[in-house]
């Protein structure tokens, strides 16, 4: 199906973003990498007024140190992402779920920022944002503020990204030297996650001193199972200890039912998959 008719403004630079923004109102869009955005136009789904197109502003597609911090900008693609130095060494989480999402093609035009302010609680990439304490640049006419990401999903594909405002930069603190898995269980092949577990460990001597745990399709959005997270510290990381830790994966969840499973299924798989990617974390 074709879209509907629409405007399209390509700004240089993120104030230009704004106030285009600004201008066109409620009936404007973001483009970003255009994953999620292009099905839904063609499904006519949506139909709005203008596209706005941030593909034409560089400084939204570096990564870089900042101190204690990796910083990426919303419009860095998920291969760039996935392939970084910096990302690897620091927040190797990060890179880990990133290449588990979608196929190469879509790796390549798909961006993190884009990922991230869709907020499908099926994605792979707010779990790991969650449970590594990201925080989100986010930028209007009044200038930027910081949002954790605690307090940046909000509900189903619902985040803090007010009227007028735009994604610009997510910045990572620095795990450097902690071990970390990506656990998904799908249908098929690149298909959305039934449920994924996002799991990064500090381990000393052989116990775990500092464990992070985020949920994939647990919920309206993201989870952080801090159940798992207090039972796992102090413990040593044998399978016995993980497996019961793994137990409270389920705390707090409201895991949806829909085609691909019944909610009892996917909080059975929550504690399966959080045992296996604490102890393949562990090693």
């Amino acid at each position: 199906m074709i879209p509907s008719q629409f405007d399209y403004v390509k700004p240089a630079s993120v104030d230009e973003a704004v106030q285009a923004l600004v201008q066109a109102g409620e009936d404007a869009k973001i483009l970003a990498g255009g994953q999620s955005l292009l099905p839904v136009l063609r499904l006519r789904l949506a139909a709005p007024s203008v596209i706005i197109d941030l593909g034409g502003i560089p400084e939204l597609r570096t990564i870089s140190d900042d101190g204690d911090r990796v910083a990426i900008g919303a419009m860095a693609p998920h291969h760039d992402v996935m392939r970084n130095e910096l990302v690897k060494q620091h927040v190797a989480l990060l890179a880990q779920a990133t290449s588990t999402v979608a196929d190469p093609q879509v790796r390549h035009r798909g961006t993190l920022g884009g990922a991230l302010a869709h907020a499908d609680p099926a994605g792979d990439l707010g779990a790991v944002a969650l449970a590594l304490e990201a925080e989100f640049v986010i930028a209007g006419t009044s200038g930027t503020r910081t949002v954790t990401a605690a307090d940046f999903f909000v509900d189903y594909f619902t985040t803090a990204i007010g009227e007028g405002e735009i994604l610009t930069q997510i910045r990572f603190p620095k795990y450097t030297g902690w071990t970390s898995h990506y656990e998904k269980f799908n249908r098929t092949s690149q298909a959305w996650s039934m449920v994924a577990v996002a799991a990064a460990l500090k381990v000393d001597g052989g116990t775990i001193s500092e464990a992070r745990i985020g949920l994939t399709n647990m919920g309206t959005t993201p989870i952080r199972a801090t159940g798992v997270e207090q039972a796992l510290v102090g413990q040593s990381a044998t399978a016995d200890a993980v497996r019961a830790a793994a137990e409270h994966a389920t705390d707090g969840t409201a895991a949806p039912s829909d085609a691909d499973a019944a909610a009892d299924y996917r909080e059975h798989l929550a504690r399966v998959l959080t045992g296996r990617a604490v102890l393949a974390a562990a090693g």
